[in-house]
């Protein structure tokens, strides 16, 4: 089951997207995303483990035209949610495919009783920081040289 949401590009033309629960199905697109987006892609057998893994509920965004427009991926554990990946479709940045499934994952943990929602982010990603920021993220630590390219990560938590 989908739930439907109603985003709105630059010019305040509405899309809808549903965002519902990742299947194998959908892994080429995420793949293709995947590897557009990031520098160090997650590989099919990493987002296989997450789909089998218990304590893992990644999430696919599909426009109207069902069209993969993005897709998150986040654990909860205990009393701990945490936000692992989340990327959007290149055709659909900036038009609020991003913070509808960022506010997804907020709404599931809160279900699920998390007293906060974690994440790692790229020192350099001004957009996503902003986002988080926008939701109420606050920045709790550094992880000094935690990617590839030796670039820190920006440890950020939302507290219920």
């Amino acid at each position: 089951m989908g739930f439907a949401y109603h985003a709105w590009n630059m010019r305040d033309n509405p899309i809808d997207i549903t965002i519902c629960p990742m299947n194998e199905a959908d892994l080429d697109d995420i793949l293709a995303i995947e590897t557009a987006s990031f520098p160090h892609p997650w590989s099919r057998t990493h987002f296989l483990d997450e789909l089998n893994s218990p304590y893992a509920y990644p999430l696919v965004a599909f426009c109207s035209e069902g069209r993969l427009a993005g897709y998150i991926c986040h654990t909860f554990l205990f009393d701990e949610g945490h936000i692992m990946n989340v990327a959007v479709h290149h055709d659909f940045r900036g038009r609020g495919v991003g913070r509808m499934l960022v506010e997804r994952v907020i709404e599931e943990c809160r279900e699920k009783g998390a007293e906060f929602v974690c994440l790692e982010v790229r020192s350099s990603n001004h957009t996503a920081i902003a986002l988080y920021r926008q939701f109420g993220f606050v920045e709790t630590g550094r992880r000094k040289r935690y990617y590839h390219d030796g670039e820190d990560a920006i440890l950020m938590e939302y507290e219920f």
